[in-house]
């Protein structure tokens, strides 16, 4: 992938728990591990342009010098897939915004279908992170991000565990402006949309339905 602004992570943590992840033998409950465990890291090198300001803080000894965020941060989990990587990075970021939004991938058309929304017009974030595991033909993240930016949220980026070719082109055509920062980009899609080799349903096996 030549777009600039599309990260995919080298981090050695990164590639091992990908592969676990992957591995069709990895149980349900493991699995969520995994996508807790990957998603922590991909948000941390995600975030390393958040502004912040200076502290002073008392310890024990002396006051100190340090730092705290200024930025409010957003999430938007795609349903019900992107639930596992919310509840990690809300271990870091406690008081992040979240809107979940349900999109599911007509079967016949592959096109995105919007079925729950819980945005409202007193949004009001400096940054949003769109959160799906699989980025396969762009359609849902295009949505969320149309979405997002139909609220006037400007600075978005896309937080995923694997995507395909065809759906990183897609989604950076349409929004060229959104980072999109993944563990991974597989081979293709195949014919009914699932990524190759990717790692299957991401929301069947978080959740044991597969």
């Amino acid at each position: 992938m030549s777009e600039h602004h599309v990260y995919v992570s080298q981090h050695p943590l990164v590639l091992h728990k990908l592969a676990l992840l992957r591995s069709k033998m990895t149980e349900p409950k493991k699995f969520r591990e995994l996508v807790r465990e990957i998603s922590l890291l991909l948000f941390y090198e995600s975030t390393l342009d958040l502004e912040l300001a200076p502290l002073n803080v008392e310890t024990p000894l002396a006051g100190a010098t340090g730092h705290e965020l200024v930025e409010t941060i957003g999430l938007m989990p795609i349903l019900r897939a992107g639930l596992g990587m919310t509840h990690a990075i809300l271990e870091m970021l406690p008081v992040s915004q979240v809107w979940h939004i349900g999109i599911y991938r007509d079967h016949e058309t592959l096109q995105p279908v919007t079925y729950y929304n819980k945005m409202n017009d007193h949004t009001n974030v400096d940054i949003a992170v769109v959160l799906d595991p699989m980025l396969a033909t762009g359609g849902s993240a295009i949505a969320a991000v149309d979405m997002l930016k139909g609220y006037g949220i400007r600075r978005i980026k896309f937080l995923g565990l694997l995507a395909a070719p065809e759906g990183v082109r897609a989604l950076s055509s349409v929004h060229p402006d959104v980072p999109i920062h993944l563990a991974a980009i597989d081979s293709h899609l195949n014919e009914v949309g699932y990524i190759v080799p990717g790692l299957g349903d991401a929301g069947d096996r978080q959740f044991g339905t597969a």
